[in-house]
């Protein structure tokens, strides 16, 4: 399958970073829960550029929690507007959220469906399950880029026909996902075909 970035992506959780130490990463997306520390094998990483977004992994308003806002996935897609724009010769984006499931994914989605605006979004969703194939997308960020993108809900549809893929051949995400407060996702799963 073509590859449907025009740099290399990696997406992946934060136990897994210091595998990417030596790969020549020119740009960083972390996505990371308020409370929790930066990091330090991003020392390790060499030079690279940086976006740091701090909100939990939730789709719905929580007292007490930082939901993903309007604001973090404007940021998010300058970050990859500006990338996509002019990548350098060495552009390798790594984006990590805490587990490289669902906000990491999610902002993945994003990225490459603004840089790939004539791909359609099941070829984006596709793509971004060939890169990291437990991905869940958080359906808060993308009903936002969905918008900001004009995407007119195309981008929604694939990350629920992604959901009822991931639910067909991992079923107990279902009693998962729904402890975690995802019930939205899960009725849109199951309101649809799968992959």
């Amino acid at each position: 399958m073509k590859a449907i970035s025009p740099f290399p992506v990696i997406v992946c959780g934060i136990e897994e970073l210091e595998g990417h130490c030596d790969v020549g990463v020119s740009h960083v997306l972390s996505i990371l829960d308020p409370d929790y520390p930066v990091p330090e094998v991003f020392g390790q990483f060499g030079e690279h550029e940086k976006l740091e977004l701090r909100f939990h992994d939730i789709i719905e308003n929580v007292p007490g929690q930082i939901a993903p806002s309007r604001d973090h996935v404007a940021q998010l897609l300058a970050f990859g507007r500006d990338l996509c724009a002019e990548p350098p010769a060495n552009a390798r984006l790594l984006i990590h959220c805490h587990a490289g499931i669902s906000r990491s994914t999610a902002a993945m989605t994003l990225i490459l469906a603004q840089c790939q605006p004539d791909v359609p979004a099941r070829r984006i969703m596709d793509g971004v399950l060939d890169i990291r194939g437990k991905a869940w997308p958080n359906l808060r960020m993308i009903e936002f880029g969905d918008a900001m993108l004009g995407r007119k809900g195309t981008l929604i549809q694939a990350a629920h026909q992604t959901y009822g893929y991931q639910l067909e051949i991992r079923p107990r995400l279902r009693e998962y996902m729904t402890g975690l407060g995802r019930d939205r996702e899960i009725q849109a799963a199951d309101g649809v075909g799968t992959r």
